[in-house]
C-alpha cells in the first residue's frame, strides 16, 4: 500500500493514525519532498475526476490569485497546477492494488482496506 500526502496535513495524520491503529503497513510518499508525476495524476483521474483531486478547501488553493484559479478549467490546466503546487492535491491518496481512495473516511477504509 502506498499513501500519498503531506506529513503536516491533519487529514493525512488522521488517515495514518487509522492505518497504524489497524496494523496496516504502508509506504508514505510525501508530495512536498518527492512531488508527483503527470502520469500518476492521469492514472488517478481514471478513478477520480480532476475536480475531485483538486483541493479547493485547502490553504494553497485559497491563497492563489483569482486569475490562477479562473485558469483551471479542465484536466490539463488542473494537472499543470497540481504539478506546480502539490499541496493543492486532495489528501491522502491511497493506492492498494486496484483500490484507490481519496481523503479520509474511516468507514470507507474499514470496508476497502482489510
Amino acid at each position: 500500500m502506498k499513501v500519498y500526502g503531506i506529513k503536516n496535513c491533519n487529514t493525512v495524520k488522521k488517515a495514518l493514525q487509522w492505518l497504524d491503529g489497524h496494523g496496516i503497513s504502508y509506504e508514505f510518499h510525501d508530495f512536498k519532498k518527492l512531488g508527483v508525476s503527470l502520469d500518476k495524476l492521469k492514472q488517478w483521474e481514471g478513478t477520480y475526476s480532476w475536480e475531485d483531486l483538486l483541493n479547493k478547501r485547502g490553504t494553497t488553493w485559497r491563497q492563489l490569485p483569482q486569475e490562477t484559479k479562473d485558469a483551471v478549467t479542465d484536466a490539463t490546466s488542473a494537472n499543470k497546477l497540481l504539478l506546480e503546487k502539490t499541496s493543492a492535491i486532495k489528501r491522502p491518496v491511497i493506492e492498494q492494488g486496484n483500490t484507490l481512495l481519496l481523503g479520509f473516511d474511516a468507514s470507507e477504509y474499514e470496508q476497502k482496506l482489510k
